[in-house]
């Protein structure tokens, strides 16, 4: 499979794309990873991102989308990729869409998760992290608590919530989101790629998708 994922913080993207992931050998490519692979690597795209972040300013599409070809191309992208949380504005969007013409690969469809507002707020604000660096286990006081209230069942450590997860700093990421990102579902139902699944379930959504493939 060959897949866009969009969809808002908290949507419950990267759960959806594990399980797809383990269906057929697909890849999950998001471009925070491939960002940090090329700067490890120390490629020449990789060198040129790791000066814009040690400024602390954005990557270029220009140089992202050179860094996103060169993943494409990788041996593990041969049995399919899942694109997750890219692109992110609809210039980025056409500038991949130049991209993968490029590389003569073509998209299956691009899949929006479509979850309320107030399920979202509940997800994140709801949601703890254990403190140490080192483990980062996540839990949920409502649907995935640890076994005792504020400690890491893993490693004991104290569990936290972390400061872009309370519900003001999430409403301003989806208020962002829902003016520069949102925007691409459009962008992708009229050009007749879109697969939007209203389900609040990864195991809904994961079939909504397999079905389509099918």
């Amino acid at each position: 499979m060959r897949l866009i994922l969009l969809g808002a913080p908290g949507a419950g993207k990267g759960t959806v794309a594990k399980k797809l992931t383990a269906l057929d050998g697909s890849v999950q490519i998001s471009t925070g990873d491939i960002l940090r692979a090329a700067v490890r690597d120390g490629t020449a795209l990789g060198k040129q991102a790791d000066a814009f972040m040690k400024a602390g300013d954005l990557v270029p599409d220009a140089l992202i989308m050179g860094i996103m070809g060169e993943r494409l191309l990788e041996q593990d992208c041969a049995n399919g990729f899942l694109l997750d949380g890219f692109p992110r504005t609809i210039p980025q969007a056409e500038e991949l869409g130049n991209l993968l013409t490029k590389l003569n690969i073509k998209l299956d469809f691009v899949v929006n998760l479509d979850v309320p507002r107030d399920v979202i707020l509940d997800r994140l604000t709801t949601r703890r992290t254990c403190s140490n660096p080192a483990c980062q286990a996540i839990y949920n006081i409502k649907s995935m608590p640890s076994k005792v209230d504020g400690v890491c069942d893993k490693c004991g450590s104290p569990t936290i919530q972390r400061d872009d997860e309370t519900e003001e700093a999430i409403s301003k990421r989806l208020d962002t989101y829902e003016e520069k990102t949102a925007p691409l579902a459009n962008y992708y139902e009229k050009i007749g790629l879109l697969l939007n699944v209203n389900a609040t379930s990864s195991e809904a959504v994961v079939k909504a998708i397999s079905d389509k493939l099918a």
